[in-house]
């Protein structure tokens, strides 16, 4: 199996657990990794460091936004949605960094990342009833392994030699 799979089904799981986390960790690893299969693809924007910054400013609000009462459960169809699209985001970019089917690599990341949405969904409840710790404490024990499991599968997710980022005046 290849590593990319592998990746793409870590980030994949990741962005179930919180969705803006994967997509922030792969396209802040890009800045570093500046792949060049992506030149020329939509998914080269995911390189620009823009867009890694505001990606974990919307990771960092949705880690914060998670805790309020208010929100809806992660399984609701919207966010749902937006789970998947975002595993799909991290797969297809995967695959294409590693010459492969951007749209194998975008269906795995999206079935990863329901998966794992319905997993941690069902985990932070249990954990939440069985442990008696607040909700919003055991949301931010699940924020931590969270960024420390995707800060591992994210490196690593260039094609080939990293090519260092040459800066244009």
């Amino acid at each position: 199996m290849s590593k990319h799979l592998w990746q793409t089904v870590g980030l994949g799981a990741i962005a179930g657990f919180r969705s803006m986390t994967a997509p922030a960790l792969l396209s802040s690893n890009l800045l570093t990794y500046h792949p060049h299969a992506l030149a020329g693809s939509p998914l080269r924007w995911l390189q620009k460091p823009w867009v890694a910054h505001g990606l974990k400013v919307l990771a960092a609000g949705e880690m914060t936004a998670d805790k309020l009462p208010q929100m809806p459960d992660r399984i609701a169809p919207t966010a749902l949605a937006g789970r998947a699209a975002a595993g799909a985001l991290v797969g297809a970019t995967l695959y294409k960094i590693n010459h492969d089917k951007q749209l194998t690599g975008a269906l795995v990341g999206a079935l990863a990342a329901l998966g794992a949405t319905y997993i941690s969904f069902f985990l932070r409840k249990k954990a939440t009833a069985g442990s008696g710790l607040p909700s919003g404490l055991v949301g931010g024990l699940e924020d931590l392994l969270t960024i420390g499991a995707g800060v591992a599968l994210a490196k690593g997710s260039h094609a080939g030699q990293p090519t260092p980022r040459r800066w244009v005046l």
